[in-house]
């Protein structure tokens, strides 16, 4: 009997599968064998160690021993665990300058060892000859430490171990960190602490958040290893880098974006534009995230506007904050017909009176791809001693899909068009059912016989 009803359901389920196979957006099975557009083989990634070797690292509180000792037992604990794919490095601050000169402190960083195929030996027989010096100039060795992952396509990743906060202000290592984010390097910033203080605590979170990083609080030399050795093979993971652009003042000068992340920076109360191109039977997914990654005053909000050439607005989504959140996000969908010619075009193709119409057309008279301007624009605002520049890390993300043939038929997502598949599916299901039945009622009968 078990088995009789396990042939059944494989009957029922061959038929709903039969049935509704041929449903499925053909973009499902499309063939990805066109290499032309994809983006050139990553680059092994990169990690840079960046470690205090200021006097301060001479306290024995860290199990009994001092910070220096637990951080190169660390070391070397890490060192022996990185991945092969991954190419390190290793720089100082405050190791070798132990006078009073605050001007010669601050120049106190260099590159230990550096970023490329690691030589355990070689990377470990450097890390113990560092003796706890001078100063903690923490912006300088972030700078220094930008340059050595400088070019190429890797993930680039700067880990800062510090015990202490940074000693050669007005350099900020905060703004610094701004600094690199605002410059498209796509380098993340991760900060371990030891024995933080509640000051140096805000400026460590203050670096990492600047840059997409991490913050962690390190009192133990066990929770130090464990901790750096998570984030160098973070490092080897896959993942999906925005790519760096800049939205224009207007529509007309806007980059040309295609479905893919891209990381841009917007001042308080401005509009950034950017352009999609659209094809008739396809549906635009926008979204985008505004980061408040400084103190901004409470009550703000994020809008982003689809709209044609000829400025009408197609949709829009919007989002508002009210100070407990410090990211914002909003997102809209625009399909757009394969029969409705004029979708992209204002009504009856000129109703402002411009002359302008936004969709071209090819040689044979076919509709070619709509032009859709997205306005990305914000209502931050912030005290006036904080800095406006660099702007606000955003984050957009475009999605081009299979669209509805109807633009007013969206219910589907792009999955099917029109009722009809409603249609097919409760067929199926009806078949599926009148089948099952039939099924039942023979064994049924066969039970009974025997």
């Amino acid at each position: 009997m078990i088995i009789r009803k396990r042939l059944a359901a494989a009957v029922c389920g061959a038929l709903l599968v039969t049935v509704t196979g041929g449903l499925l957006p053909s973009a499902a099975f499309a063939d990805s064998g066109d290499t032309a557009d994809r983006p050139a083989a990553k680059e092994p990634p990169k990690v840079e160690l960046v470690l205090d070797v200021s006097g301060s690292m001479r306290a024995r509180d860290i199990d009994g021993q001092s910070r220096m000792s637990a951080a190169k037992q660390a070391f070397n604990e890490v060192l022996d665990a990185v991945p092969e794919d991954v190419r390190l490095g290793i720089r100082t601050l405050g190791a070798d300058y132990p006078g009073k000169d605050r001007k010669e402190g601050c120049k106190d960083t260099k590159q230990l060892y550096p970023v490329g195929e690691l030589d355990r030996t070689e990377a470990k027989t450097a890390v113990a000859t560092l003796v706890p010096t001078g100063w903690t100039p923490i912006g300088p060795a972030l700078l220094g430490a930008a340059d050595d992952l400088e070019g190429g396509n890797a993930t680039r990743r700067i880990v800062l171990i510090t015990d202490g906060e940074d000693t050669c202000a007005p350099l900020d290592p905060c703004e610094v960190a701004r600094e690199i984010a605002a410059k498209g390097v796509d380098i993340t910033i991760d900060t371990l602490g030891l024995v933080p203080s509640a000051k140096m605590r805000a400026q460590l979170m203050c670096i990492a958040e600047a840059t997409g990083g991490t913050y962690t609080s390190v009192q133990h030399k066990d929770e130090l290893s464990d901790r750096v050795s998570q984030l160098v093979d973070r490092a080897a993971e896959p993942v999906v880098t925005p790519v760096a652009t800049q939205g224009g003042e207007r529509c007309d000068d806007a980059p040309r974006l295609k479905a893919g992340l891209y990381a841009d920076r917007e001042t308080f109360g401005q509009h950034r534009w950017y352009r999609v191109d659209l094809l008739p039977g396809q549906e635009l997914r926008a979204s985008v995230s505004v980061a408040a990654d400084r103190p901004v005053n409470r009550d703000y909000g994020v809008l982003l506007r689809a709209s044609t050439l000829a400025g009408r607005e197609i949709v829009r989504g919007e989002s508002a904050g009210d100070g407990r959140t410090d990211v914002v996000s909003t997102g809209l969908r625009y399909p757009k017909s394969e029969t409705d010619e004029d979708a992209g075009t204002d009504a009856a193709g000129d109703a402002d009176g411009t002359g302008d119409t936004d969709v071209a057309r090819t040689g044979d008279g076919r509709p070619a791809a709509e032009t859709v301007c997205l306005r990305v624009s914000n209502s931050f605002s912030a005290p006036a001693s904080v800095k406006t520049a660099p702007g606000l890390p955003l984050e957009l993300t475009i999605d081009i899909t299979g669209g509805p043939r109807d633009a007013g038929d969206s219910a589907f997502l792009g999955l099917g068009h029109g009722w009809w598949l409603l249609g097919l599916l409760t067929l199926a299901g009806f078949a599926a059912g009148v089948l099952w039945g039939w099924i039942s009622r023979w064994r049924i009968a066969v039970w009974r016989t025997n």
